[in-house]
């Protein structure tokens, strides 16, 4: 079963045209990732980045554009894992509009790290790939 969750589009997010400027979409898509913890490991992202000191960079994103967000609308995003891998995984976003309308969407890659020393790969612990199971594509 996917995560899912919803925020409203604020002015901040739009650009001239009165529509989410790009770049914002990886910002909402971001904080819907870091809201998925709580559903998925029953834990704030805080918690596992300063507790359990594990990190997930962000090191491959692809993006389609499907249909305009517009201030004041609200986002609906749909999270699922496509992959675990030994050292990373392959998450899949969804978001649309409070019309049920595609208007994003992502696959991004992140790698498993210690907080202590953020360049070097770990393997994905075993408790949070039970959690992310929750979310794995069928």
């Amino acid at each position: 079963m996917a995560f899912t969750s919803s925020r409203r589009i604020d002015f901040p997010m739009v650009d001239i045209a009165g529509i989410v400027y790009y770049p914002k979409f990886w910002d909402l898509a971001h904080r819907f990732y870091e809201e998925s913890w709580e559903y998925t490991c029953d834990m704030h992202y805080n918690e596992l980045l300063q507790k359990h000191r594990i990190g997930f960079p962000l090191v491959h994103s692809e993006a389609n554009f499907h249909h305009p967000l517009s201030y004041g609308d609200t986002a609906f995003c749909k999270i699922t894992v496509k992959n675990i891998g030994n050292t990373s995984i392959t998450w899949f976003f969804q978001i649309f509009n409070q019309n049920e309308k595609l208007c994003w969407s992502s696959t991004q890659t992140t790698v498993c790290t210690s907080m202590d020393s953020i360049s070097e790969k770990i393997s994905v612990p075993e408790w949070i790939r039970e959690g992310l199971s929750r979310i794995v594509q069928n």
